[in-house]
């Protein structure tokens, strides 16, 4: 009987000390996982010239999105950008905002697109483009949004538009979520936390969706897409 309670107690003196070394190599490596988990969900592609860049919303306070897509005009990588933001009244919307933040930086008025709408999430906002981009005849966009964005963006758009169409994406800096540092800021981990639910929820909404697929829908349904009342071209 002793000598089954010494094993015993043995036992769990040994899974006590690998937890532990298990506990402590976990408490060490934090930071590269940590900081490995925030790069999973940047992506960037690699930029080619197309038909249109087009920045989707919203946009930081610094507007960098606007200043990336600026900086990629510029370059000549494509000859328009689509300001594409939701109505904040019936007299103005986020893309006029951004419409301004990029003429500030060197974008020509003629070659911005507005693109105000109703949207609710990225979903109905990629909806929405796609009837843009048919009506537009484009066949290679240049998607640009912040860095924590890029995947699920990259991901929603590829499903929605039709295969025909490529979609490459270039990610902004965003002043709430660095990289290397997120976990250390409530907006950095507020951002981390929304963006994989966000992620989970697109794959979810999109599951019987090819990607490529083109919808049967002409335009967005208000029924399939309560949020997208109307949009429009400025």
């Amino acid at each position: 009987m002793m000598n089954g309670q010494r094993g015993g107690i043995i036992f769990r003196l040994m899974a006590l000390v690998m937890l532990s070394c298990f506990a402590g190599t976990i408490y060490i490596a934090r930071q590269p996982l940590l900081w490995a988990a925030a790069r999973f969900w940047i992506v960037q592609d690699r930029v080619e010239p197309a038909d249109v860049i087009i920045v989707i919303g919203d946009d930081d306070f610094a507007a960098n999105r606007a200043t990336e897509a600026a900086a990629l005009f510029r370059a000549g990588w494509a000859p328009q950008v689509v300001a594409s933001g939701r109505m904040l009244r019936p007299y103005t919307s986020i893309a006029d905002f951004m419409a301004r933040d990029l003429e500030s930086q060197g974008v020509p008025t003629s070659a911005i697109v507005r693109f105000s709408h109703r949207a609710q999430d990225t979903l109905e906002e990629a909806d929405g483009l796609r009837v843009l981009v048919a009506q537009k005849g484009w066949r290679r966009i240049l998607l640009v949004t912040s860095n924590y964005h890029t995947r699920r963006a990259r991901y929603i758009f590829r499903k929605l538009l039709p295969a025909s169409v490529s979609v490459e994406v270039a990610g902004a800096s965003d002043p709430g979520f660095e990289p290397a540092t997120w976990w250390e800021s409530r907006q950095g981990r507020k951002t981390f936390f929304l963006e994989a639910v966000g992620y989970l929820v697109a794959v979810w909404e999109l599951r019987d969706r090819k990607a490529g697929s083109s919808s049967t829908a002409a335009v967005p349904s208000v029924g399939q897409f309560p949020g997208l009342i109307d949009w429009q071209v400025t």
